[in-house]
C-alpha cells in the first residue's frame, strides 16, 4: 500500500468517522443537536468534506499518473510509442506467436471486441476504445493488453482462456492491411 493511499485511507476515515458520530451518537445523547451550534457543525462538516477533496486531488494525481505509465508502456491500440516497436513488429504476419487468427476472429467476435473497437477485418465499428486498423502493436504487446487491460479496457483473464487470448492477439496482429 503507497503512502498516497494510506494519506486518502485517513482523511477518509475521518470523514466517516464524524459522519457517524454526528448522525448515530450525538442525536442519542443531545436530541437538539445541532441547536444553537449549527454554525459550527456546519464548518466542521465542511471543512472535512473540503478536506477529503483536496487530498483526492493531491494524492490520487500521483496513482493516476502510475496508471498512465502502464498504459504507455504497453501500446496496443492507438499507436503511441510506435518508434519503440521494431519495424518487423508491425503485424505483417511473421510474429504470430501461438494463436490461431481464424479462431481469434470468433473470439474477437463472442467476447464483443467489435463493439469498442474499429477493425476492418472483423467488419466492426466501435467508437470507444481506439481503432484496431492503427494500432502498431505486437503479438506480445496485444496479448498483454488483452490479458491485463489497461487504458479503459478491461481486463479479459479469467473470462477468456489463455489460447483464447493468443488466438484474439493473432488475429489483430496478423489481419492488418
Amino acid at each position: 500500500m503507497s503512502r498516497n493511499e494510506v494519506i486518502l485511507g485517513v482523511v477518509a476515515l475521518v470523514l466517516v468517522s464524524w459522519s457517524l458520530f454526528v448522525a448515530v451518537v450525538v442525536p442519542r445523547r443531545r436530541p437538539d443537536f445541532p441547536g444553537n451550534r449549527l454554525g459550527l457543525f456546519t464548518a466542521v462538516s465542511v471543512a472535512l468534506v473540503i478536506a477529503m477533496l483536496a487530498a483526492m486531488e493531491l494524492f490520487g494525481v500521483e496513482e493516476e499518473a502510475e496508471g498512465n505509465e502502464a498504459v504507455a508502456e504497453q501500446p496496443l491500440e492507438n499507436g503511441e510509442g510506435e518508434e519503440e516497436a521494431p519495424p518487423e513488429e508491425t503485424g505483417t504476419g511473421e510474429e504470430t506467436g501461438s494463436g490461431d487468427a481464424a479462431a481469434g476472429a470468433a473470439v474477437f467476435e463472442s467476447a464483443g471486441c467489435g463493439g469498442c473497437h474499429t477493425y476492418e477485418p472483423a467488419g466492426t465499428s466501435g467508437t470507444t476504445g481506439p481503432s484496431l486498423d492503427d494500432s502498431q502493436a505486437s503479438f506480445e504487446q496485444a496479448v498483454t493488453q488483452i490479458t491485463n487491460g489497461g487504458g479503459g479496457m478491461p481486463p479479459y483473464e479469467g473470462q477468456l482462456t489463455e489460447t483464447e487470448i493468443q488466438d484474439v492477439a493473432a488475429f489483430v496482429t496478423e489481419s492488418r492491411r
